[in-house]
């Protein structure tokens, strides 16, 4: 008797590729509970994914389509693009040749999940973890039970009435811990048919990526992550986590880029990961390890020696690490943990980048400017202090992304009560003033949701935040003139001498320079010429690398 089967779709159509490393972790949980699984990978072959979605559909009906949603939008204010309209037409596209329901998931669209299930028109969501969940839903599926006895799934009921059903505890609802296979590696593969293609990815893309655990405690006022992931630290055991990495190295994927929120809080659980790293390494001089690269994202603390150099003999080859301004008076209630206390100073940056370089690892320091209390001189006093660090490439973001669910959102919404337009708040595609309703206004999430990303009238007007104490625009008659103005003052505080280690946002048609992510020319010219490891460690010679013909 053939087992059922599920199908797991990637709809992300962004280059470079980055790997849908949901779908192995939900591969994993399906397959050791009896189902048969089956990845379509759209990104890969982007310019021609509906003739796949025909093709994969034409021959196969499964018990259940799940469709990972890795993100709604490129978060960047310069650019403020929307990827929403592909993932619907794709959708859309599965559901002229399938009858089977489909689930969504993935922390995009957890940022906003019941707007998404009505806006898509799925039958089902998930919030969070997907592993466990999503195998309690195909189980029902496949003995005629109702889902509506799957814990924490939510659920269409037409009209714009979508529901969750209760977690089994409100601990388990808002930490998410039991929600994540926490025991065992996740099987990763390349060269599979019908599997998230690893290798394929690390070539065209130049990393892979490991999780080490899940969820974040902190509470960032511009985070999504403790609500969509879960606000407890999911801590995998390190064993699996490193059975992942010698699984991958094996297969010639060296590079590998933590997905954790920071792979540094909780820091003794990350110790332990290195060690078994280099207890390996040590014990063993033909594993695949000695071959690993590890990328990772930090906070500036904790981190002491001890760490420097567990990392290096692990084999860690850059840090990117996130302090986000210099400024205590801007940092704090910002940058906290989940008591509301800041957890470092600037001085923390600045021993992080001494170590590191002591121990011979690549350091990215990115500084989020535009956030409440920011000015001039503030924004001004963050330049001159990130470029006095002896940091590989120093990087800027000018502008905020409000999700619903996150701090900085919900007090934009509490501030509006949906009759105020709150400075600051600003979208470039807005056609009249931004009005934001709490959740407890709204008649439902869906509606609470929804004016995150839609204006009134159903078009895509995704919300931002930049400081209004910044200078006014020159003419001031465009929602993006004040970010234009601090973008032009950014220019000019960097010297020249700096230009090539610092990305700095820009404006379409200013520069050709561009560092965001998404079919950004620069990165497409480096996994062309087959670079690998973080995009950022290249930056400082990205003049030589796009005259460049000759691979690498």
């Amino acid at each position: 008797m053939s087992r059922p089967l599920v199908t797991l779709v990637n709809p992300n159509l962004v280059h470079p590729p980055i790997t849908p490393y949901a779908l192995d972790i939900l591969t994993t949980s399906l397959e050791a509970a009896g189902f048969e699984v089956e990845v379509l990978d759209l990104t890969l072959v982007r310019d021609r994914w509906r003739s796949e979605v025909a093709g994969f559909f034409g021959e196969r009906r499964p018990l259940l389509v799940g469709v990972t949603f890795r993100n709604t939008d490129t978060i960047y204010p310069q650019e403020q693009r929307v990827f929403l309209d592909s993932h619907r037409d794709i959708v859309r596209e599965i559901q002229r040749w399938t009858t089977a329901p489909i689930v969504g998931g993935g922390v995009g669209f957890s940022s906003m999940p019941f707007a998404l299930v009505d806006w898509f028109g799925i039958d089902y969501g998930v919030k969070g973890p997907g592993e466990t969940t999503v195998v309690e839903l195909a189980t029902m599926l496949a003995t005629s039970d109702s889902p509506a006895k799957v814990p924490g799934l939510i659920i269409n009921l037409g009209k714009g009435d979508v529901r969750q059903i209760p977690h089994r505890t409100p601990l388990v609802a808002d930490g998410r811990v039991e929600l994540v296979n926490r025991a065992t590696a996740y099987t990763r593969r390349s060269g599979t048919r019908h599997k998230v293609d690893n290798l394929a990815y690390y070539r065209r893309g130049g990393l892979g990526n490991i999780l080490t655990k899940n969820g974040c405690t902190f509470t960032c006022a511009h985070c999504v992550e403790p609500d969509a992931k879960g606000n407890r630290f999911a801590r995998r055991a390190e064993s699996a986590v490193v059975d992942e990495m010698e699984l991958l190295t094996s297969q010639g994927v060296h590079d590998l880029h933590t997905t954790d929120s920071e792979f540094n809080l909780n820091i003794a659980h990350s110790k332990a990961v290195l060690r078994e790293i280099v207890r390996r390494k040590r014990a063993d001089h033909t594993s695949p390890l000695h071959d690993l690269r590890l990328w990772i994202y930090v906070q500036p603390a904790p981190f002491d020696e001890e760490y420097a150099a567990l990392l290096a003999e692990a084999g860690c080859a850059g840090i990117n690490v996130a302090p986000d301004h210099v400024r205590d008076d801007v940092l704090d209630g910002w940058k906290v943990t989940g008591r509301g206390t800041r957890f470092y100073t600037h001085a923390d940056t600045e021993k992080l980048c001494d170590l590191a370089r002591q121990y011979g690892m690549l350091t990215m320091v990115e500084a989020l400017l535009g956030m409440p209390g920011e000015t001039a001189q503030t924004m001004k006093d963050c330049v001159d202090g990130l470029l006095a660090l002896d940091a590989t490439v120093v990087g800027f973001t000018l502008g905020l992304r409000a999700f619903p669910y996150s701090p900085l959102g919900q007090d934009l919404a509490a501030r509006s009560g949906g009759t105020r337009v709150v400075p600051g708040v600003q979208s470039n595609t807005a056609t009249a003033p931004i009005l934001l309703s709490t959740l407890e206004q709204c008649h439902s999430r869906v509606e609470y949701e929804r004016q995150f990303m839609f204006d009134p009238m159903g078009g895509f007007r995704p919300v931002y935040y930049f400081s209004p104490a910044l200078p006014d625009g020159a003419l001031n008659t465009h929602p993006g003139d004040r970010w234009l103005t601090s973008l032009e003052l950014l220019w000019e505080w960097v010297p020249e001498h700096d230009r090539p280690r610092v990305m700095l946002p820009t404006a379409p048609g200013l520069t050709p320079e561009d560092n965001n992510y998404a079919d950004n020319p620069f990165l497409l010219k480096l996994t062309e010429l087959g670079y690998k490891g973080a995009f950022w460690s290249h930056w400082p010679v990205r003049e030589q690398i796009m005259g460049d013909t000759v691979p690498a």
